[in-house]
């Protein structure tokens, strides 16, 4: 039997988290459990949830991890699901809106034998005009295809070419994370880490179009268009801050 579990990092989130967690009820697929991490936030994060817990069309846990870092929050978060039984686990964040098909997506594409899987992501339509999602669009391609031929990328000690996941729109199964030694416990950025990591343990990694995030785009608002293809390329925020949001404190 397969159990999913769906864990959404989040930190000083109160005024975002709410559409996330709308968007995770509104799901085809809600046969699952929630887990927020609450990574040390300040404000209401950790009450929202708790608050939507209450009503939520699935179980819901609220746990804090105080370490701070993005990484810190995901391994905490899938470690514990996987200790309370999970066998399939999903990502999003909680500046993001899963589409309603992208947790029937992820159960579709593990059941059917992949050990992770990724898919696309979008710009939040309530963010930008037509012209700042088509600016985002061309940050992830080139993040992308520059991922494709970075050194640090190639090699064979990796079982499958390398193509840029978001973390914040991903699933893998339990055996796969417990298997690759999980997310870095660091701030952002891991992605690439974890990638790279799942890549040399197994090369049963997919790639679905219906698996579908809309993204904040408050990275590419705060850094431009070159500074967030840079963040994306896992370069990190060079001078600028790592939290693009204004002064609400710095992961």
């Amino acid at each position: 039997m397969t159990t999913l579990w769906v864990i959404v990092p989040a930190y000083q989130e109160e005024a975002s988290i709410g559409a996330t967690l709308a968007a995770l009820a509104a799901q085809t697929d809600r046969d699952f459990t929630l887990l927020v991490v609450d990574n040390g936030s300040t404000d209401g994060t950790a009450e929202v949830a708790r608050s939507f817990a209450a009503t939520a069309p699935f179980p819901v846990h609220v746990l804090s991890e105080p370490e701070r870092g993005v990484g810190c929050a995901v391994d905490t978060g899938f470690r514990y699901a996987i200790d309370h039984g999970a066998t399939f686990l999903a990502r999003t964040d909680a500046d993001c809106l899963p589409h309603p098909g992208w947790v029937a997506a992820a159960r579709s594409a593990l059941a059917a034998g992949a050990a992770m899987v990724c898919g696309q992501i979008r710009a939040r339509r309530d963010e930008h005009g037509l012209l700042g999602r088509a600016g985002f669009r061309v940050v992830v391609w080139l993040a992308a295809w520059f991922g494709r031929w970075r050194p640090a990328n190639r090699g064979p000690q990796f079982r499958t070419p390398y193509r840029m996941h978001a973390g914040n729109n991903m699933a893998i199964t339990a055996e796969a994370y417990l298997g690759c030694g999980g997310m870095p416990r660091r701030p952002s950025p891991t992605d690439r880490i974890f990638l790279n990591r799942v890549r040399r343990y197994t090369s049963a990694i997919v790639y679905r179009r219906d698996m579908v995030v809309e993204n904040s785009t408050r990275r590419l608002r705060a850094y431009g268009l070159i500074g967030a293809a840079r963040w994306y390329l896992d370069r990190g925020s060079g001078s600028r801050p790592a939290d693009p949001r204004p002064a609400v404190g710095r992961r």
